[in-house]
């Protein structure tokens, strides 16, 4: 007979228990990160506004293009778009709620993003960003603090063979400049280019010093690079990223052909990668976008920010640490009869109370198979309440993990005497 299970949607992942714990551990140690650098939560819809990522990310992006999961409600009519990324969308909120009036703003947010991709290890339909942004600063200080700020997770969480790559797109004059005579160059390439290479040609050739086309490297290497083109200011805020870089000795690689696939970037990018991931090696990347803020009706202010990706920084951490449940409760309570079950249920609640965790069971069953359970659970103690224990108006404490004798103990004193057990205190 064929099963009829109803499967989850491909590149879309469940988060089991285990993976689901390390998540949690991972994201604590993140929000003390951010804490400590005064960054402050934001939270935005998964649903925007179609038209916020077409003028925010960029008409001729692969997102826009080719990636977003994008349809039109039924009931009114309108165009909506589930996040692809999450920077359009905090500029969208600070606009909308005027949080730049009085003072810069920064800003961290984390969450689902989605896109419509072909979904390999590391790349997801549904994928998890942690996302920082600071609003209203225009000097080099901020895009070099977010370098930093990025150097110390990857320190805090132990990860190694983590690299950093930087560049500048300069200003949107040289840009323009670069531009003309990129397509310029191109042209004179464009029978050796591949589909992409052609089709970005005109509307978005950044991208195409991006491609990792084994055949147009050297097409790319010969190429007019943005650098060159640099003025004055540009070449003054780069230095001034640099020079912190160096004060903080946070290792870093220029890299002229680094563009980021979004058209909001300008002045400072950079990208944090791995060679332990495969293909899909960045795990980190940003940049300064000073003309996104006034291109989506706000007025016209500075901006910078990067996006890190959870699941790969998650494959990085997580390598070689151990199986299992990242936490165990401290006790599992036994018991059996209507008497010892009601009294249990008392215990549990008089043990949560003192700051412990304590699992109840439930289901009945005999002593032993409770016992299984108990020792299953991994927790440190087992509390046995049976006939004898309500007459008593005690339990039975049991070690799970130490070869000592389990002992009674009376029940006024059951949470005063575990949370010593456990944690020392008299």
């Amino acid at each position: 007979m064929a099963s009829n299970k109803i499967q989850g949607v491909r590149g879309m992942n469940d988060l089991l228990p285990d993976e689901a714990e390390r998540w949690e551990a991972f994201e604590e140690i993140v929000r003390d990160w951010l804490k400590s650098y005064g960054y402050r939560p934001i939270r935005t819809p998964v649903l925007e506004p179609t038209a916020l990522f077409v003028r925010g990310v960029g008409e001729h992006t692969d997102i826009v293009e080719k990636e977003m999961y994008s349809f039109e409600d039924r009931l009114n009519g309108e165009k909506l778009t589930l996040r692809p990324e999450g920077t359009a969308p905090c500029v969208r909120a600070v606009t909308e709620h005027n949080m730049l009036f009085s003072q810069p703003q920064r800003l961290y947010y984390t969450g689902q993003m989605f896109r419509h991709e072909r979904p390999q290890k590391g790349r997801y339909r549904q994928f998890h960003q942690v996302g920082v942004e600071a609003l209203g600063f225009a000097g080099p200080d901020v895009d070099a603090e977010h370098i930093v700020m990025c150097a110390r997770l990857w320190d805090d969480l132990g990860l190694e063979d983590v690299t950093l790559e930087i560049n500048s797109l300069g200003d949107a004059a040289e840009r323009a400049n670069h531009r003309t005579a990129l397509i310029a160059y191109l042209e004179g390439h464009q029978d050796k280019l591949d589909e992409d290479g052609k089709r970005r040609l005109y509307t978005n050739p950044l991208r195409v010093l991006d491609t990792k086309n084994p055949d147009l490297q050297a097409i790319v290497e010969a190429a007019p690079k943005l650098m060159d083109f640099l003025g004055e200011e540009s070449l003054k805020h780069y230095e001034g990223v640099t020079a912190l870089l160096r004060e903080a000795c946070v290792p870093y690689k220029l890299n002229t052909r680094l563009v980021r696939g979004l058209d909001y970037y300008n002045r400072t990018v950079f990208e944090w990668t791995t060679t332990r991931l495969g293909s899909q090696a960045t795990i980190c990347a940003g940049g300064r976008y000073d003309g996104l803020i006034e291109s989506l009706g706000g007025k016209s202010a500075p901006a910078c920010g990067f996006g890190m990706g959870i699941e790969r920084v998650m494959m990085l951490w997580t390598e070689g640490m151990e199986e299992g449940p990242l936490s165990r409760p401290d006790v599992y309570i036994v018991h059996q009869g209507d008497a010892a079950a009601k009294q249990a249920f008392r215990v549990a609640e008089e043990l949560r109370s003192a700051g412990m965790s304590a699992i109840y069971h439930c289901g009945g069953g005999s002593f032993k198979s409770q016992m299984k359970k108990a020792d299953g659970s991994g927790a440190s103690y087992a509390i046995v309440i049976g006939e004898d224990e309500v007459a008593a108006q005690a339990v039975m404490l049991k070690p799970l993990r130490e070869e000592v004798e389990q002992r009674r103990v009376a029940l006024a004193d059951i949470a005063e005497e575990l949370s010593g057990q456990l944690y020392g205190q008299a």
